[in-house]
C-alpha cells in the first residue's frame, strides 16, 4: 500500500466518525446512549471559528503547549539519567530503587495537592505534575533498554582501550535508543492527560481551564472545542516525539526508521553452469596371472 493510498483512508476513517457524529446529534437519537444534549459537528466548528478569531484561545493554547514542553523536556533528560544509573550502578538501585518503585504507582494527577503546598505558584506546580507524569515511563523504559543490551558489545569496547564514558556513550545510549523512545512516546501522552487535568484543578489559563469553565456554563461546543484542541495537540506532539525517533535511529539495524527505508534489491540469480558428467572411471589393469606352481613328479613318474 502506498503513502497516498494511506493517507487517503486515514482521512476517509476521520470524515467517517465526523459523519456518524453529525448523524447521530442532529437526529437526536437516544437509545441506550443519549446524543439529543450533545453539539453537532457544525455547531462545534461554529464555536471554533469564534474563538480561533479572540485572543484567548492562542494565550491558553500558547500557555498549555509551554507546560508540556518545559516539564517533557525535564522528564526527558531526569529519566535517561535515573534510568541508566539504576541499569549500570548497585548502590543507585539500591539507594533509589525503592523510592522510585514506591512513588511510580501513584498518579500524577494525585500529587495536584503536594504541587499546591510544594510550589509557590500555580505556573511551577503544573510544570512540576508534567514532569512526574513523563519522568517514570521514561526511566522505567530506559532502566529495561539498558539491562537487555549484549555484554558482548561493552566487552569489545573494554578490550579496545575504552573506559566507562566510552562505554556509556558508544554503546549504552545508542544501543538502549529504541526502548528510551518507547519511553518518550508513553510519556508524551501520558503528560497531556495530567496537564490538562492540572489546569482543571488549579490553572488560570490553558486548554484544560477553559474547557472546564465552558462546562461549568454549560457551553457544550466550547467544551467539545477544548476536547478537539487537546486531541490536536497530543496527536501533534506525538508524532513529532515518534518522528524525531526514527531520524536518530535510523542507523540501527532493525531500528524504528528501518520500516521506512527501502527494502534492498535481491541481487539477480545467476544461471547456474550445467551440471558435467563426472568422468567415467580409470581402469585399473588386471593383475598378472600367476604362473601355475611346478608339480612334483611321484616315484612311478620317474621310473
Amino acid at each position: 500500500m502506498t503513502r497516498g493510498v494511506r493517507l487517503t483512508v486515514r482521512a476517509l476513517s476521520l470524515a467517517a466518525a465526523l459523519g456518524l457524529w453529525q448523524f447521530l446529534t442532529a437526529a437526536d437519537v437516544n437509545l441506550w446512549l443519549r446524543f439529543e444534549q450533545f453539539p453537532t459537528v457544525t455547531e462545534v466548528a461554529e464555536a471554533f471559528g469564534r474563538r480561533v478569531r479572540g485572543g484567548t484561545y492562542w494565550q491558553d493554547l500558547a500557555d498549555s503547549v509551554t507546560r508540556i514542553v518545559t516539564g517533557f523536556l525535564l522528564a526527558a533528560l531526569a529519566g535517561v539519567a535515573v534510568g541508566t544509573a539504576l541499569a549500570r550502578s548497585r548502590v543507585a538501585e539500591d539507594v533509589v530503587g525503592p523510592l522510585l518503585e514506591v512513588l511510580r504507582p501513584i498518579p500524577a494527577i494525585a500529587l495536584v495537592p503536594v504541587a499546591i503546598l510544594l510550589f509557590p505558584s500555580n505556573e511551577q506546580g503544573i510544570v512540576f505534575i508534567t514532569f512526574t507524569a513523563a519522568f517514570f515511563p521514561v526511566a522505567v523504559s530506559t532502566r529495561h533498554a539498558v539491562r537487555a543490551l549484549a555484554p558482548v558489545w561493552e566487552e569489545a569496547v573494554r578490550t579496545m582501550g575504552g573506559g566507562r564514558g566510552r562505554v556509556l556513550w558508544s554503546v549504552v545510549l545508542p544501543g538502549a535508543l529504541p526502548g528510551i523512545l518507547g519511553g518518550l512516546s508513553v510519556g508524551i501522552g501520558v503528560s497531556w492527560i495530567c496537564v490538562i487535568s492540572a489546569e482543571m484543578i488549579s490553572g488560570e489559563y490553558g486548554v484544560g481551564y477553559r474547557t472546564w469553565q465552558d462546562y461549568t456554563v454549560v457551553d457544550y461546543p466550547g467544551v467539545f472545542v477544548g476536547m478537539v484542541t487537546i486531541g490536536v495537540l497530543g496527536w501533534l506532539t506525538s508524532t513529532a516525539v515518534e518522528v524525531a525517533g526514527r531520524r536518530v535511529t535510523r542507523w540501527l539495524p532493525g531500528g524504528a526508521g528501518a520500516a521506512d527505508r527501502p527494502a534492498p534489491a535481491r541481487p539477480a540469480r545467476v544461471p547456474a553452469s550445467p551440471a558435467r558428467e563426472p568422468a567415467p572411471p580409470a581402469r585399473v589393469p588386471a593383475p598378472p596371472a600367476r604362473a601355475p606352481a611346478p608339480r612334483t613328479l611321484t616315484t612311478e613318474e620317474h621310473a
